[in-house]
């Protein structure tokens, strides 16, 4: 299992599933092959033309399941970029190197290679475990998650929860080891902004400059000021980290508190406020020539609770002149963390690491779990990783030189194992 989990990861970075690009395929046929091997029936299905996604389940002692999620495709790498090629899935200096080592192939490789070890050793999970590998996370998710809960919505029955990326990893603050575990992300509103003016010669006074009404509205919203808003799950992680640090976080100055904390404050830095980032700008054809329209894309992201409240603000700001439209819009989900379930993810992972600290943490992007809580299926970013404090994480996500320690991967097997087959304290 140690040495296999490794080289499976090796394996999904070398098939190059960037979104967008020749889709997911290839890679989806060598997910199935590697379960059916270990004797676990799987269910392929596509979307579109090589938007392919695999489900599958394995029988527990309980009917009611836990689904484990993940996605196959990866956002784009420059190779002139990087020490080493993103998509060798090269295995050196103690990492398995490349596009989507962190997110998420690595993930995906913690599973595969636990379900091929349970084959090896005769070994039943606790309860049903559904499996799903995804197209298209890196986008909409409309040819993967939302596909799948759409028209494959049987495959899911008797889920009651989910893990999926991002929680479970370690973050050294001052000499601990805290373990964040996801219990909710802030919403996603990608909106196209539009300004309608009147077309004329770039030499003569404009009478209704799009371009300029745009930049106006686009100045607004990239300078507001969002309030603090600290919601349950923010709220009980700095609880849970002012027990750990041994001293009290002002929640009357959060963003300053979340600079001096350093590492710990990364965790809810971003995740105190709704926030909008104007990221695409289009607007006209020739220097001399005043467009009649300009448009913007504007990424959106708001705190579990607050849509309205973010909606109303976006309005305000952009005046009334400016039209929008979503490109994506997804409620913020967020799930219990005074439940069995959250106490189970965080003793799995002090059993292989006593010195654990587990917390609850928000994501401030997104995942896959938004399409899952929509049919009733409570999500936890929990995709267990023990890393050195030298690692930087979180510039993983997207950046270059992505990789992931072998080791990290072992451990997080070795968690996911304790979690599925172990008993349920009584």
């Amino acid at each position: 299992m140690a040495g296999e989990v490794s080289s499976i990861c090796s394996d999904l970075i070398r098939f190059d599933t960037t979104n967008p690009g020749s889709g997911e395929r290839p890679a989806a046929e060598y997910v199935a092959g590697l379960l059916a091997e270990a004797g676990v029936e799987p269910v392929v299905f596509e979307s579109a033309r090589h938007r392919t996604s695999v489900v599958a389940r394995i029988p527990g002692d309980s009917p009611e399941a836990l689904l484990i999620h993940g996605h196959l495709d990866v956002v784009p790498a420059e190779p002139a970029d990087w020490r080493i090629h993103p998509f060798s899935g090269e295995i050196t200096e103690g990492c398995v190197w490349g596009r989507g080592a962190v997110d998420m192939k690595g993930t995906l490789s913690m599973t595969l290679a636990l379900v091929r070890d349970w084959a090896r050793r005769g070994v039943r999970p606790t309860r049903d475990v559904v499996l799903a590998f995804l197209a298209d996370e890196e986008a909409t998710g409309e040819y993967g998650a939302r596909h799948a809960v759409r028209r494959h919505r049987e495959l899911f029955d008797g889920c009651t929860e989910a893990i999926s990326e991002s929680g479970g990893y370690s973050v050294e603050v001052r000499g601990r080891r805290v373990y964040p575990i996801a219990v909710g992300e802030r919403g996603t509103a990608w909106m196209k902004v539009t300004a309608q003016g009147v077309a004329g010669h770039g030499s003569r006074p404009a009478a209704d400059n799009a371009v300029a009404e745009l930049c106006h509205a686009l100045s607004r919203l990239a300078a507001h000021q969002w309030p603090v808003r600290l919601t349950p799950g923010v709220a009980a992680l700095i609880t849970s980290l002012e027990e750990i640090l041994g001293e009290r976080v002002d929640r009357d100055r959060l963003e300053l508190e979340a600079e001096r904390l350093g590492r710990a404050g990364t965790l809810f830095a971003a995740q105190i406020r709704n926030s909008a980032n104007p990221t695409m700008l289009q607007a006209g054809y020739k220097v001399n020539v005043i467009p009649g329209t300009a448009t913007a894309h504007v990424d959106g992201r708001f705190l579990p609770g607050h849509r309205e409240e973010f909606l109303e603000t976006i309005d305000r700001l952009l005046g009334p002149r400016i039209t929008r439209e979503f490109v994506n819009l997804e409620e913020a989900p967020s799930a219990p963390l005074d439940t069995p379930f959250f106490t189970r993810l965080g003793a799995a992972v002090v059993a292989e690491d006593g010195e654990a600290r587990p917390v609850p943490y928000v994501m401030s992007g997104g995942t896959d779990a938004k399409s899952f809580a929509g049919i009733g299926i409570r999500g936890y970013g929990f995709a267990p990783l023990r890393l050195s404090p030298d690692l930087d994480y979180f510039g993983m996500f997207h950046g270059v030189d992505e990789r992931v320690p072998v080791e990290g991967l072992e451990f997080g097997v070795r968690v996911l194992d304790r979690l599925l087959t172990s008993p349920a304290p009584s």
